[in-house]
């Protein structure tokens, strides 16, 4: 086995035991950079020279690619946009503070949807990333750069961002594990921000005890981020031994397996999935969740909207693309933002600025906020009938690039994993099959109640054992 491809368990017991350096992992993993990015285009930069300056400071650390909208000192961080072209980050996220600190060192910047809007990284300014198991697939997005190089043997694992579902619809389409914390869970500073209510650092790994590692190392408490509780982070990776299906309260929610758009073969990956927890012994129990209905269009109110006030700080003054064709300072704002943003972008940004507007914000921001509490309440009672739920993860296997031209039936990729982000709780995807026809990677999803990681980890190692 080459070392390019361990996870980051495997990695961290062969530097424990000496058989190789942090310096040999990075080594490995450049010399793969070299000889597949050009083809599956994960990374947008890869700095080798401080790639091997760190491991060779932290000879024991694992390296860990970095979704390109995570600050790190001395690093670009574009973010997916020409607007960022140029910049390079003065300080580290706590994310990357923390993995520093726990024996992890940034390696790579990995490619996105420009800001994080989009779920097929089609619209990123810098390059084009294609799906390792079928080059002229999408890895899916936003995170398709970091899921591409977990399930391209790229990295040892990765960091992607989770807004409405850009962890775990790349992991499904790449066949990897992705973790959306629950909200709060991972400190959000030095995290270029999409939707303030929403965004969410996570694990994309190779495997569930992998993802158990890295979001131990990553959770906490952060007095710079005062969505973060000060209650303690539980080791993960301990909790999951002994772990097992067997009498675990498993709940179906029924609106999730009555969309009629789902492909045949997410079906029947999804509905064996089931079949074999059932067996596994888990207890299924039908629940509903009636609001899901509305989740979507609650998102693309709400995200918007957040959107359309985070992005205002680009303007071409203080960072960032600046226009020369700029006569005044309006001209200034808006042609830099013009010639900056790219149209997903800009497409939210308009949304969002309309429904925050004088005599529509009570029409349509407030009232999604209303059934965005409604959505949270769905789920506060099916968790009193059940330990943890198990739905589709995306509708649909990778698709073709350039096959979705239409944004609406984009944005339908993440049907199934917006009301969980609208909610708070947490939700991972984990590998469960191929399709037959092109072997195409599909991924389920389990979600438990907020701050309950332990749980949804350990009901996902459960699976991943029986899935194989």
């Amino acid at each position: 086995m080459e070392l390019y491809e361990l996870g980051i368990k495997a990695a961290q017991e062969g530097l424990a035991k000496g058989e190789f350096t942090s310096t040999d992992l990075v080594n490995s993993i450049i010399a793969r950079y070299r000889d597949r990015n050009a083809a599956v285009g994960a990374y947008v930069t890869f700095d080798e020279e401080q790639a091997l300056a760190l491991a060779a400071e932290n000879p024991k650390s694992v390296p860990i690619a970095i979704k390109d909208l995570i600050n790190v000192r001395g690093q670009p961080c574009t973010c997916g946009s020409k607007i960022l072209l140029g910049y390079r980050s003065t300080y580290d996220a706590t994310v990357v503070r923390n993995l520093k600190a726990n024996g992890f060192i940034p390696c790579g910047r990995v490619n996105m949807d420009e800001f994080a809007m989009g779920s097929s990284t089609e619209n990123s300014a810098l390059c084009v990333t294609r799906n390792p198991y079928d080059l002229e697939r999408v890895p899916g997005g936003s995170s398709g750069g970091s899921a591409a190089a977990v399930g391209g043997d790229m990295c040892i694992a990765a960091l992607g961002t989770d807004t409405g579902g850009s962890i775990r619809q790349p992991a499904s389409f790449c066949n990897c594990v992705g973790v959306k914390p629950s909200y709060g869970r991972v400190s959000r500073y030095g995290v270029t921000a999409f939707a303030s209510s929403l965004d969410q650092v996570g694990p994309m790994t190779k495997s569930v005890e992998d993802s158990a590692i890295l979001l131990k190392a990553l959770a906490g408490h952060d007095e710079m981020d005062g969505t973060t509780p000060k209650d303690p982070v539980p080791d993960y990776a301990a909790g999951l031994e002994g772990a097992s299906l067997k009498g675990v309260r498993l709940g179906l929610p029924k609106e999730y397996f009555e969309v009629k758009g789902i492909d045949s073969e997410v079906r029947r990956i999804t509905e064996e999935s089931v079949k074999k927890c059932e067996a596994a012994g888990a207890e299924l129990v039908e629940v509903s969740l009636p609001h899901t209905e509305h989740a979507m269009a609650v998102y693309y109110i709400v995200a918007p909207a957040e959107a359309s006030a985070n992005l205002a700080r680009f303007d071409g003054v203080r960072y960032g693309h600046r226009s020369a064709a700029a006569k005044d300072v309006y001209s200034l704002y808006a042609k830099s933002r013009a010639e900056g943003f790219g149209p997903e972008v800009k497409r939210r940004i308009i949304i969002g600025t309309f429904v925050l507007s004088s005599g529509y914000q009570d029409a349509y921001y407030t009232k999604a906020l209303k059934v965005r509490t409604l959505i949270k309440r769905d789920f506060d009672e099916a968790f009193k009938k059940c330990d943890a739920l198990l739905t589709p993860c995306a509708p649909t296997p990778a698709f073709r690039l350039g096959e979705v031209q239409d944004p609406l039936t984009m944005y339908l990729n993440d049907l199934f994993t917006i009301p969980a982000s609208l909610a708070g709780i947490c939700a991972a995807s984990v590998p469960a099959g191929f399709t037959r026809e092109g072997g195409l990677p599909v991924g389920v999803q389990f979600i438990c109640d907020g701050f309950r990681e332990d749980r949804l980890l350990k009901v996902c190692k459960a699976f991943e054992e029986v899935a194989r």
